[in-house]
């Protein structure tokens, strides 16, 4: 039997938190939250999740100096980090993927093709059950 793929989503927005949890949830995936950059760090390293979705804009630290500190960290360092993000102009999804980011989704979501979306970004398992 194979688990859920978990899903850390940081995201400082209760609205749009909630919206992207619960399209997640009901696409079955595990979902763990973060509403700051230093809260998605230390849930990245106590969860150890399958994919994390990084805000940009979050209370304290930021998403890039918070994807920093989880590509330092050797048990995350392999985690995919999708920028989840209301930025939109061509320089901002350059400069996140230049970063190092995995992908780069745009708010606000599409309630259709976000899990799938997401999905996207899982890295394949080795159990026969493709992420």
């Amino acid at each position: 039997m194979s688990r859920s793929p978990v899903v850390l989503l940081v995201e400082d927005n209760a609205r749009n938190l909630k919206l992207a949890r619960d399209v997640l949830e009901y696409a079955g995936f595990s979902v763990v939250v973060a509403t700051t950059g230093e809260e998605g760090v230390e849930q990245s390293r106590a969860t150890l999740p399958d994919v994390i979705l990084m805000d940009l804009q979050l209370p304290g630290i930021d998403g890039f100096a918070a994807f920093a500190l989880i590509r330092q960290h050797g048990p995350t360092a392999h985690i995919p980090v999708v920028a989840l993000t209301a930025f939109a102009m061509r320089h901002d999804r350059e400069r996140v993927l230049t970063s190092g980011f995995s992908g780069y989704l745009e708010k606000p979501i599409s309630v259709r093709e976000f899990a799938a979306q997401v999905r996207r970004h899982l890295p394949r398992r080795n159990d026969g059950v493709e992420g």
